[in-house]
């Protein structure tokens, strides 16, 4: 870990630096591998998930049999576990549901929003080192109250050629019944393009290693949207004297398991809580299973001290991080001053890993500084906004004028007598 004591703001822009991801040097290989499924479809998946994750496969659905199999392949406590999540991430969405209203901006100009779903999403759940079932509700659960149609899946098999019974089983209990065997970049272009089996999406989320973050860029140019930019996984702790260490290491460590490539960084007005989570970070970090990849993250991860909180407030508003935790005595008037983050955990019993699971909040979120432009998946992420207006003769005596004044001085003749042809009608019938 990098210890850091009172850096000048003028250094903050390095001291806040991120572990590089470089996608941009992996698009031509990626883009070759897009190319390809858009032009041979599953074949090419197939070929790919045999290539990439050693898996031979004979089709890319998951079978209703293979559904209602992955029930009876977990426990009941990890079944209880994801229905108190479901329902969590539920009762948080379902209340961001939009309530439009009508506005009468002038007498005779009525305007509104309607809300309406996105009608195919995609949602890209990682293999790799961990099943993240959890994200399957993340995701799955808001895009139902949303009201999409088709909610697609897709995600890497095991070496057995089957998906992780957890994955399938959150899947179940979201409602969603197109499951695929798809990881990778293969899988983002199959949802983009679409295959013999893959439905085409509108846009595509879910996060995803340095391949999957090229591949969901590029794919995002031209064919479909994708729910933000993303970067290894990030949390910053926020602490004063009153902090309780043990706590603050197991936030820290919690993040750093994630990979090798997340930050896990301590941002404190006290050197000597510094100095105690140090020692707590070496104890824990022996007990973990994913001691290895814990021990690479904490490499980058760093350890800051400042003069007061102050000093700590803007250095993380700086550092946008996707998850902030705040362990101080003030924190729930530190939380106010606070304007870029993913998502904050306010005092010592709110762990990041509640919103990574059960708490309600939506565990997808901006990375990488995004942060500062951008919000977590939320309900809207599923939904588009229309607009209305309705305008009478009255409304347009109004503001017909201004529309034809202003129409003149862009030189856009056109729009302006698409003004006065009405005026003039008006002036006939009265």
């Amino acid at each position: 870990m990098i210890q850091i004591d009172y850096p000048d703001r003028s250094l903050w822009p390095d001291v806040l630096k991120r572990p590089v991801m470089n996608v941009e040097s992996l698009f031509d290989t990626v883009r070759g591998i897009l190319q390809r499924v858009q032009a041979e479809g599953d074949s090419a998946v197939l070929d790919y998930e045999w290539n990439f994750d050693k898996v031979k496969l004979s089709s890319l659905a998951v079978t209703e049999e293979e559904m209602k199999l992955s029930e009876d392949l977990i426990t009941e406590s990890l079944k209880n576990a994801i229905h108190l999540a479901a329902q969590n991430i539920h009762a948080f969405h379902a209340a961001q549901r939009f309530a439009g209203c009508r506005v009468e901006t002038q007498p005779g100009v009525v305007c509104w929003q309607k809300a309406v779903p996105i009608e195919r999403v995609g949602l890209y759940i990682p293999g790799g080192t961990a099943p993240l079932f959890s994200t399957v509700l993340m995701l799955a659960v808001p895009a139902r109250i949303a009201g999409c149609k088709d909610i697609i899946l897709c995600t890497p098999p095991m070496r057995d050629g089957k998906v992780h019974p957890a994955v399938l089983y959150a899947a179940k209990v979201a409602g969603v019944k197109y499951v695929f065997k798809a990881g990778g970049v293969q899988a983002i272009a199959a949802m983009a393009y679409g295959t013999e089996t893959v439905p085409k999406v509108y846009k595509i989320f879910g996060p995803g290693n340095q391949f999957v973050t090229a591949a969901k860029q590029l794919v995002s140019l031209r064919d479909v949207a994708i729910d933000m930019p993303a970067g290894p996984s990030e949390v910053a702790v926020l602490a004063d004297e009153t902090a309780n260490p043990v706590f603050v290491a197991a936030d820290m460590l919690s993040q750093a398991e994630h990979g090798v490539d997340s930050q896990a960084i301590l941002i404190t007005t006290s050197p000597i809580l510094r100095q105690a989570v140090m020692e707590e970070i070496e104890c824990q970090l022996s007990l973990l299973p994913r001691h290895d990849i814990a021990a690479c993250s904490l490499k980058h991860s760093k350890l800051i001290v400042v003069h007061d909180m102050d000093e700590a407030v803007d250095l993380v508003n700086a550092y946008a991080p996707e998850h902030l935790i705040i362990q101080a005595n003030e924190y729930r008037s530190i939380a106010e001053r606070i304007i870029n983050a993913g998502s904050v955990f306010l005092g010592s019993y709110s762990t990041e890993s509640a919103g990574d699971y059960a708490s309600g909040t939506n565990h997808t979120l901006p990375t990488n500084g995004y942060a500062r432009a951008y919000s977590g998946v939320c309900l809207d992420s599923f939904i588009r906004k229309i607009t209305f207006q309705e305008i009478s003769p009255v409304g347009l005596q109004h503001i017909g004028p201004s529309i034809q004044e202003m129409a003149a001085n862009e030189h856009l003749d056109a729009h302006k007598n698409a003004v006065t042809v009405r005026m003039e009608n008006l002036k006939r019938r009265l």
